[in-house]
């Protein structure tokens, strides 16, 4: 068979993509993850580098796995926790103090089920400020997770969270909410 002829073999992004992705696997392999746990300086100018978007004091992990760093937009103190996997090939924002805890997983991307050649779609996901995406959950692609909502311990976020709730279950599900948070003053 032809490999062209068949969709299942034809890749999902375009060569500029894949080459940046292979660059950004190098530095990811040989800089990023081995750095010192201490060094979110060093990690978020590697980011910076291949054209992540971050704010100030963003603590961002060595064992993050990060596919499209140019896809990452986060305000000030971002935090995004060891084993976390962050699956962007569409864009990701992160709202300002929101935390991705160890093992979260936020996948941007899918495949066209109804489509016989089964191709790739994505779509963007954002993570409000004061947000916080507890270990072993998941946010599919599309999800808006509320400024100060919560997805608990290996929820699955199949749709927007409204603001200043906690959520729960699989699918999530709203199970509470939480106090405001009042955000600091402008400099």
């Amino acid at each position: 068979m032809n490999p062209g002829s068949d969709p299942y073999l034809t890749p999902s992004t375009g060569l500029r993509n894949r080459l940046a992705r292979l660059a950004w696997g190098i530095v990811w392999l040989t800089l990023f993850r081995p750095s010192p746990r201490p060094c979110h300086a060093w990690r978020a100018m590697l980011l910076r580098l291949f054209g992540a978007r971050l704010g100030e004091n963003a603590r961002i992990y060595p064992n993050v796995e990060i596919w499209a760093p140019w896809n990452l937009h986060g305000e000030d103190l971002v935090a995004i926790a060891n084993e976390a996997i962050i699956y962007n090939p569409a864009p990701l924002f992160l709202g300002s103090h929101c935390v991705i805890s160890q093992q979260a997983y936020l996948c941007g991307a899918s495949h066209d089920i109804r489509d016989p050649a089964f191709p790739m779609i994505w779509k963007p996901i954002s993570i409000g400020a004061y947000a916080w995406v507890c270990a072993r959950s998941t946010v599919q692609m599309g999800v808006t997770v509320g400024e100060g909502a919560v997805l608990a311990l290996g929820a699955v976020a199949t749709r927007d969270l409204p603001p200043w709730t906690v959520n729960a279950g699989v699918p999530a599900r709203v199970v509470g909410t939480r106090p405001h948070v009042a955000r600091p003053a402008p400099k």
